[in-house]
């Protein structure tokens, strides 16, 4: 299992990690334009986690956007390609689950897009719910959201 840690937003690996996610969005949607309303921040995504291979290598990243009274948004999920399909993804989001919870959050919202049915199979596998699309993401065509209540 990796080793997953808070990490600072601009930290070197966190911001690569953003940028391969960005780039393979880019790649998938042909287009840079793909995520609607305001683009994630280190002022509004107060939890970032970061997780790491035995080597110490970053291969994976995912943080939290807190939204109205009880309710978050996961922001930035992403895993390098080498690591995929082996648990770090489960592993980020569960560590996600749980710092949301020790913060009081009771639902989980997140938006993934209609160019990722690797992320929708994921999202559903883990309990998530497809939901109408919320927020800036209403009325996107190319957003799917979902949600999940946490015990």
């Amino acid at each position: 299992m990796p080793s997953i840690d808070h990490e600072p937003w601009e930290s070197t690996d966190a911001a690569r990690l953003r940028a391969a996610q960005r780039a393979e969005l880019d790649a998938r949607y042909d287009s840079d334009d793909h995520e609607p309303g305001a683009p994630p921040t280190a002022e509004t995504v107060s939890v970032f986690l970061v997780a790491r291979d035995g080597d110490g290598t970053a291969v994976g990243c995912g943080g939290l956007r807190f939204l109205s009274s009880g309710s978050a948004e996961i922001k930035r999920m992403y895993v390098t390609p080498p690591a995929r399909g082996t648990g770090v993804a489960t592993a980020i989001l569960h560590a996600l689950e749980q710092a949301a919870r020790d913060a009081g959050v009771r639902t989980l919202l997140l938006e993934t897009g209609t160019a990722q049915p690797d992320a929708m199979r994921f999202y559903e596998r883990e309990g998530y719910r497809r939901i109408a699309n919320f927020g800036p993401y209403r009325g996107e065509p190319l957003s799917v959201c979902y949600a999940r209540d946490l015990p």
